[in-house]
C-alpha cells in the first residue's frame, strides 16, 4: 500500500467573500449560505445593508442578505413566499451577472496583488485560494526573536516600507482547537505553528484591505492544504478567520488536530466527496441502498477493513477515476497535496446561459438567442480587451475565440402521472465564430442580431430540425477555442508581429520604393487571395462539429477516426 504523505511545507489561505455585517450574528443553520450577489448590491448601495434584501432570478430568491435570513428568508424560495414572510423585503433583479463578474474580478486582482508570484486560484465568483508559502517563509526568517510583539510583515522584499506591523506572539483571529492568545516566544521561527501564526496576520491584513478599499468582508481559513483551509474557514462564519493548529500528525504524546477537526464532519461536507461517492459509502457501511443516516469521516475511516483496496471496490467501476481508492483514503486522513492553480488572464471559454419555464416556439428561441448573444458579446469585450495601452483607445484583443457553441437542454416529456423527470442532459453544436464579432465600431445589439441570423440560429435548426414538438429548459451560447494574441508582455507566447511590422515600416519609410496606387487594385476576374487574417483565423482549417453518416451523432473533427473505429467494432 502506498504511504500517505502530507505536504506541510505549504501555507494555504482560503477566502470566501461576504457582505459587510450590520450587527446581527447568525445561527448555525444559515451560516453556509452564499450571499455574494447580495453583497455586491450592498456595496453599490450601502443603505441596503440594514434592510432585508433578496436577489431575484425568474421567480426565485437566488440569495439574500443576513438581515433577510434573520427574518426567515432563504435562497431558492419563491418570490411570492418571500413577500408573504417578510412584507418589507427589498427585491433586486440579479439575472444580469455583469456586475457580479466585475466585482469578482476586482476582488481577485486586489488579492493577487498581495501574493508573491500571483499564486491565487479563483473558484466561482466569491472563493479564493492563496499559496502564501514564499511570503511566510521569508517573513518568519526575518523575525526578531527578542521582540516578537513588535514585528513587521514585509509585503515586498525589495521595499522595506511596504508592509504592516503586527504582534507575532499571538494568532490573529480564532484557532482550532480554540486556544487562549498565549505567548509562543519559545517556538522556533521555522516551526509550523509559527508559520501559521504569521500567515494569520497576512490573512487579517488582506481581509482588512478588502473591507476598507472595496467594501467586502470575507471569511478565511489558514492551513497547509486547500481542503483543510477551506473547511477550517467555516468554523467562524461570517466575517471571521480560523487557523488549524498543529500537530497535524499523531504521535505517541499527541493526537492529530487534523483528525480531531475532520472526524465529526459528515462525509458529504468534505471537498472532493460528492453526493454519488457519499451515497456509495453510506450504502456500503449501512448495508442499505438509500439512507439518510449521518455518516462521519471517522465512521468511514474506522470501518472494519476500510482502506484503498476496499474503497476501490466500493467506488470503482466504469467512468471512475483511476486510483480513486487511494485518493479517497487520503482525503479521509486530511491529506490534499493539490496545487493552488494560478488564475488565467484569458479564460478558456466565455459562456452565457439561461433557464426557462417553457420555450417551445422558433420566434421565442430566436428572441432569447439574441438576448444571450448580446450578453456574450459584451462579456467578450470585457474579458478579452486589453485597455492598458493609451495609444490604442479602443483596446487590443488579448485573445480571439475561434469557435461558437450552442447548447440546449430539452425538457423530458410528462410521465403518466403528469409530472416530469429532471434531465441534465444537454445537446450541443459548434461552428467557426464569425470574425465580425471583433468589430468594435459596430453596435453590440446589431452584432448580436447578426450573429444569431448568420450562425447561431442555423445551429439551433440542426439541433432541432422539427419546427414544433420540443420544449427547452435551457439555452447556452459560448465562445471557445481561445487563441491568445501575441504581445510584448512576458506572459505572452510571442511578440506582437503586427506591431513589429509597423515599427519596421516607420524605420524604413524613407528607403521604401512606393508602387503606383493602381497596381494594388485586383484585376477583374482574378481570384481573391485567401490568407490568415490578423486575428489568427485560418479559413482553411476545419472548425466546429461534423455529423456521423452512420448514427448521426455530432462530434469534433478530430474525433472522426476514433468514431469510425467504434462503428467498425460493433
Amino acid at each position: 500500500m502506498a504511504a500517505l504523505v502530507r505536504n506541510d511545507s505549504r501555507i494555504i489561505l482560503h477566502l470566501v467573500i461576504l457582505p459587510t455585517l450590520t450587527g446581527h450574528l447568525l445561527t448555525n443553520h444559515i451560516q453556509d449560505y452564499d450571499c455574494f450577489y447580495a453583497s455586491v448590491f450592498e456595496v453599490e448601495r450601502p443603505e441596503l445593508r440594514s434592510l432585508p434584501l433578496a436577489v431575484q432570478q425568474k421567480q426565485i430568491v437566488v440569495t439574500c442578505n443576513y438581515e433577510a435570513r434573520r427574518r426567515g428568508l432563504h435562497k431558492l424560495q419563491l418570490i411570492k413566499d418571500a413577500k408573504r414572510i417578510c412584507p418589507d423585503v427589498v427585491i433586486v433583479l440579479g439575472e444580469d451577472l455583469t456586475k457580479f463578474r466585475d466585482a469578482s474580478k476586482e476582488l481577485y486582482v486586489l488579492v493577487r496583488s498581495f501574493v508573491w508570484g500571483g499564486r491565487v486560484e479563483k473558484l466561482g465568483f466569491d472563493e479564493l485560494f492563496l499559496d502564501a508559502t514564499e511570503m511566510i517563509d521569508y517573513n518568519t526568517a526575518v523575525l526578531n526573536q527578542n521582540d516578537l510583539a513588535n514585528s513587521y510583515f514585509h509585503l515586498d522584499r525589495n521595499d522595506p516600507t511596504a508592509g504592516f506591523s503586527y504582534d507575532a506572539t499571538r494568532f490573529q483571529g480564532s484557532t482550532f482547537p480554540a486556544a487562549e492568545a498565549a505567548s509562543i516566544t519559545e517556538k522556533e521561527p521555522s516551526s509550523l505553528e509559527m508559520r501559521l501564526l504569521v500567515a494569520s496576520h497576512l490573512q487579517g491584513h488582506i481581509r482588512s484591505k478588502l473591507e476598507h478599499e472595496i467594501g467586502f468582508t470575507a471569511t478565511g481559513g489558514i492551513s497547509t492544504s486547500k481542503m483543510l483551509a477551506k473547511l477550517v474557514g467555516n468554523v467562524h462564519k461570517p466575517n471571521g478567520q480560523t487557523t488549524l493548529l498543529p500537530p497535524y500528525t499523531a504521535t505517541a504524546n499527541n493526537t492529530s488536530n487534523v483528525f480531531h477537526f475532520l472526524d465529526d464532519h459528515e462525509i458529504r461536507k468534505i471537498p472532493g466527496i460528492g453526493s454519488r461517492i457519499a451515497q456509495k459509502l453510506k450504502s456500503h457501511i449501512t448495508g442499505q441502498e438509500s439512507v439518510d443516516e449521518k455518516i462521519t469521516v471517522k465512521g468511514v475511516r474506522q470501518f472494519p477493513g476500510m482502506g484503498p483496496p476496499l474503497l476501490d471496490r466500493i467506488l470503482g467501476g466504469p467512468g471512475s477515476v483511476k486510483g480513486i481508492g487511494m485518493r479517497m483514503w487520503s482525503i479521509l486522513h486530511g491529506i490534499d497535496n493539490s496545487e493552488v492553480l494560478e488564475g488565467r488572464d484569458v479564460p478558456t471559454q466565455i459562456s452565457i446561459e439561461d433557464s426557462y419555464g417553457r420555450l417551445d416556439t422558433l420566434e421565442s428561441v430566436r428572441r432569447e438567442l439574441v438576448v444571450l448573444s448580446r450578453s456574450l458579446i459584451r462579456r467578450v469585450r470585457t474579458d478579452l480587451l486589453d485597455m492598458s495601452d493609451d495609444n490604442v483607445p479602443q483596446g487590443r484583443w488579448r485573445a480571439h475565440p475561434r469557435t461558437v457553441r450552442l447548447s440546449t437542454r430539452p425538457r423530458p416529456p410528462s410521465d403518466l402521472g403528469g409530472g416530469r423527470t429532471y434531465s441534465s442532459n444537454r445537446i450541443s453544436r459548434s461552428a467557426p465564430l464569425p470574425p465580425f464579432i471583433f468589430n468594435l465600431e459596430e453596435n453590440i445589439d446589431a452584432l448580436a442580431e447578426r450573429l444569431v441570423r448568420e450562425s447561431v440560429f442555423s445551429m439551433f435548426r440542426k439541433l432541432h430540425p422539427e419546427k414544433t414538438g420540443w420544449n427547452l429548459s435551457l439555452l447556452n451560447v459560448a465562445v471557445t477555442n481561445m487563441v491568445e494574441t501575441a504581445g510584448d508582455q512576458k506572459q505572452n507566447s510571442g511578440r506582437d508581429i503586427g506591431k513589429m511590422f509597423r515599427q519596421q515600416e516607420t524605420v524604413l519609410k524613407d528607403w521604401t520604393v512606393q508602387e503606383p496606387e493602381s497596381s494594388a487594385e485586383q484585376l477583374p476576374g482574378s481570384p481573391e487571395i485567401q490568407s490568415q487574417s490578423d486575428d489568427g483565423w485560418d479559413d482553411d482549417e476545419p472548425l466546429g462539429n461534423v455529423d456521423c453518416p452512420i448514427c448521426g451523432v455530432s462530434m469534433p473533427y478530430f474525433a472522426q477516426l476514433a468514431h469510425q473505429i467504434y462503428h467498425s467494432e460493433q
